[in-house]
């Protein structure tokens, strides 16, 4: 009997207002076979949220012993909270074969860069800085504030679009949504970060 091959690890990261989440969850209801690695998070639950299905909520003194004994794939504090995604976990997935997919920021992406070399990492662009801030503005939850502080994050997070291997420009979701497959599939050269015609596009949104 032959062994049972190893699953594999998809990352994927964009600037916030980029149609990352949007795309994942549309990949998933398409792909259910798909698992999506539930992290750990120090914040309280919001109201429809469920423990063990979008975040396993600890406290402070539990995730600070998981850090100490490096139990995280990857880790980072954000706007005061902790969030990490539970090495264990992934694992355990990977090696029943699972397809596991990480919705990360750039940061949490490098990290698992150094962990585990031969993660599919996807990195996911607005078509426009104007088109990034209509969609954020189109939320209707966030007060200006946070939408500048949002717009400024973004531009810092889209210049480390070349650490990934894969760069999709969210202009449409089925546009998209295809895209997104062809890579899974190995077919997704067109979105290389090598890709010439890659490079220029996102040349054209940086300096727009």
């Amino acid at each position: 009997m032959s062994a049972h091959k190893r699953g594999s690890l998809i990352v994927v990261s964009a600037p916030s207002g980029a149609g990352k989440t949007t795309l994942v969850h549309e990949l998933i209801r398409r792909r259910p076979w798909i698992r999506f690695s539930v992290s750990y998070t120090t914040r309280h639950p919001r109201q429809s949220e469920v423990h063990g299905k979008d975040y396993f909520f600890v406290g402070e003194e539990k995730f600070n012993a998981m850090l100490s004994e490096d139990a995280f794939l990857e880790s980072a504090r954000v706007f005061d909270h902790w969030y990490g995604t539970s090495r264990a976990h992934v694992d355990r997935l990977l090696e029943q074969g699972e397809t596991v997919l990480l919705e990360i920021d750039w940061q949490g992406a490098g990290q698992v860069r150094a962990r585990a070399s031969d993660a599919i990492r996807i990195f996911i662009l607005p078509p426009s800085r104007k088109e990034l801030e209509r969609r954020l503005r189109g939320r209707g939850t966030d007060s200006d504030e946070s939408i500048n502080r949002r717009l400024r994050d973004a531009t810092t997070d889209m210049v480390h679009w070349d650490e990934f291997d894969y760069v999709l420009i969210s202009e449409d979701l089925e546009t998209s949504i295809k895209e997104f497959e062809a890579i899974l599939d190995d077919r997704g050269s067109a979105n290389l970060t090598t890709s010439l015609k890659i490079q220029q596009k996102i040349e054209d949104i940086l300096t727009s």
